[in-house]
């Protein structure tokens, strides 16, 4: 039995074999690939593309989604071990992963940082508890790291860009007024490297700089194909000749809980928005977003609705990426 919790994880033969399936699914959308099978679909945050994508994808091909909640009347769950559950908490994960398991045949898990204390939240206990408990494949629907949403990236770039070694992949920061999870940007370092892209990160000071496990790891799969990881706070360097530019926020891990004295940071960086200026340093290059994204804040109007953003294509590819890797843990 596999998981699906990072593509770190996984071969890059098998991500691109999920991606060329996810591609056959997209010319061909239906099939009985999860005929009979169910997969509970467990939402501790907010969801639109995930959720739906996730519920659509299994139906397609013949299974069935169980939408799991708090506000939607599950339990609250205790996912410390060896702890006296005398608080709000009335079921332990083990249990719940344990019993969910008898009843499907996989369990996605949606579950941010609690933005409290980085060394906490980057241990990804809830993810990694019923990856622990749970007798059936764990698929990530987003933590610390968002897994699914970068193999859709990957297929949307290869749909317009062929082979995608040697391309310069520039992730960039960009303005947000809240501090944001940091898992988009965690996954997109390494999955450009991973599929042979020159990462690019581009943040606006050393505090922004992600994870060193991401950090770490982009570094040793770009090393493997030839590359390095250029970390920069030089906008007209980072967009220079880029292929890709893929926009994201977040929030320095240094002020991690502590937000208030970042915040000045983070005004004072407004001018990171993607807009048309800086795509002309590129090399014609593709732009998306992981979507939701505020307009005019993180990028342009003009840079958004223009023919080289493939964020609906990506979004789109959500729906075919998730259908493959379910396909792959239970087909």
């Amino acid at each position: 039995m596999k998981h699906f919790l990072n593509t770190a994880d996984w071969a890059l033969e098998d991500l691109q074999a999920m991606i060329d399936d996810a591609r056959a699914m997209k010319a061909s959308p239906l099939g009985d690939a999860l005929k009979d099978k169910t997969i509970a679909l467990l939402f501790l945050n907010n969801s639109l593309r995930t959720r739906t994508s996730f519920d659509v994808g299994a139906r397609q091909l013949g299974g069935h989604a169980v939408v799991l909640s708090p506000s939607g009347g599950m339990w609250p769950l205790e996912f410390e071990d060896g702890v006296v559950m005398d608080g709000d908490a009335e079921e332990h994960v083990k249990e719940a992963a344990k019993v969910l398991s008898r009843y499907c045949d996989m369990i996605g898990i949606r579950a941010f940082p609690k933005f409290v204390d980085w060394q906490e939240d980057r241990q990804d206990k809830i993810l990694n508890a019923f990856a622990k408990y749970a007798d059936v494949p764990v698929v990530n629907m987003e933590t610390i790291t968002h897994p699914c949403q970068e193999m859709a990236h990957v297929m949307a770039l290869q749909e317009r860009l062929g082979d995608l070694k040697g391309k310069k992949f520039v992730l960039t920061w960009t303005y947000h007024p809240k501090p944001l999870n940091t898992a988009v940007a965690n996954s997109a370092l390494m999955i450009a490297a991973k599929f042979g892209m020159k990462p690019t990160l581009l943040c606006p000071t050393e505090d922004y700089v992600l994870d060193d496990r991401y950090v770490e790891q982009a570094c040793k799969d770009a090393a493997a194909n030839g590359y390095g990881v250029n970390i920069t706070h030089d906008i007209k360097e980072a967009y220079e000749d880029a292929d890709v530019v893929y926009a994201k926020s977040w929030g320095a891990l240094p002020y991690f809980g502590n937000w208030e004295p970042e915040k000045p940071i983070r005004d004072a960086h407004k001018h990171f928005i993607v807009d048309e200026e800086k795509m002309a340093k590129t090399n014609n290059a593709l732009v998306s977003h992981c979507l939701p994204m505020r307009r005019n804040v993180k990028m342009t109007d003009a840079v958004f609705d223009s023919a080289n953003c493939i964020a609906y294509d990506e979004a789109e590819n959500r729906l075919h990426v998730q259908k493959a890797i379910m396909k792959a843990l239970v087909g």
